[in-house]
């Protein structure tokens, strides 16, 4: 997992997509509606979408093996809690055609960031992660956007 602010993504992000993702997120406005927008077919595309953070006990870890995620706040702040995929047991075998797998949630987070409006967080398949994370002690309805970015499309060094 890859945490930044939107502000100094250049300092990390060169090659292609990356710019054309960061682009997109510095100029969605917090107004944007809730849905999908495709960036390049379904290389990359992005979806906002709007909930509550809930807690660990109803909060989904998953993983994906296609795609990167990259994740950022528009309104409110929500708990991003991080595992190492291959530490975990599989609770719902992985759906190629959702490209998600599931899995039972441990005692101990080896990590945990929280997500606020300006920040952004990278997801790579190897980093099972269970977003929606309630930030403090009370429920917080928020507006957030998730770019996935196909993995062959990133040169990984």
């Amino acid at each position: 997992m890859i945490v930044g602010r939107l502000s100094t993504w250049r300092e990390r992000f060169h090659e292609p997509p990356w710019p054309q993702v960061f682009a997109f997120l510095e100029a969605l406005p917090a107004t944007a509606e809730d849905g999908y927008t495709h960036l390049q077919g379904d290389d990359v595309f992005a979806r906002v979408m709007s909930y509550d953070t809930r807690g660990p006990d109803e909060g989904v870890l998953e993983s994906h093996r296609r795609y990167i995620d990259v994740q950022s706040s528009l309104i409110g702040a929500e708990g991003i809690d991080w595992f190492p995929r291959e530490s975990l047991e599989i609770r719902q075998a992985y759906d190629e055609e959702n490209d998600v797998e599931f899995y039972h949630r441990p005692e101990l987070v080896p990590g945990h960031v929280d997500v606020y409006p300006g920040t952004y967080a990278v997801l790579y398949p190897e980093d099972a992660h269970m977003a929606q994370q309630i930030v403090g002690e009370k429920i917080e309805s928020i507006k957030k956007v998730v770019v996935k970015v196909r993995l062959d499309l990133v040169s990984r060094h």
